[in-house]
């Protein structure tokens, strides 16, 4: 399921135009289906020591998998075919628990607020609540 895109090793993922870098993983941004096409552009680029392959999965940017998952995400986790994340809705907001189903694409924010980093941290980590 994941694919692979170059990122600059001071953050940015390559554009399509093969010369700027976007902050935020998109649909705009270099994509492969394998490491080894990767591989084979990034052997083009100048100063490509700069710059690392990276595989793009649900579980590592689950706002390009799921585009209705909204704020900053702080963890994730997969469990039972979903992808589990702590996400702060607006920076300085209550922190919540957003459920992200693989086969469906749904999403659904947990209705508990939690208000400090530790709090939910324990709840993410024994999953005390029902996916």
């Amino acid at each position: 399921m994941g694919i692979f895109a170059l990122q600059s090793m001071v953050g940015g993922f390559l554009d399509e135009d093969l010369k700027h870098y976007n902050k935020i993983f998109d649909d705009w941004c270099v994509q492969f289906e394998s490491i080894e096409d990767a591989q084979l552009i990034l052997d083009t680029l100048e100063k490509n020591e700069q710059i690392k392959i990276v595989e793009i999965t649900p579980l590592s940017y689950p706002k390009y998998f799921f585009p209705k998952l909204q704020g900053i995400i702080h963890a994730t986790r997969e469990y039972d075919g979903k992808i589990i994340c702590i996400v702060e809705p607006q920076m300085g907001m209550s922190f919540r628990i957003a459920i992200c189903d693989l086969k469906t694409k749904k999403v659904r924010v947990l209705s508990s607020r939690y208000k400090s980093a530790l709090s939910v941290e324990g709840a993410f980590a024994n999953l005390s609540f029902d996916l």
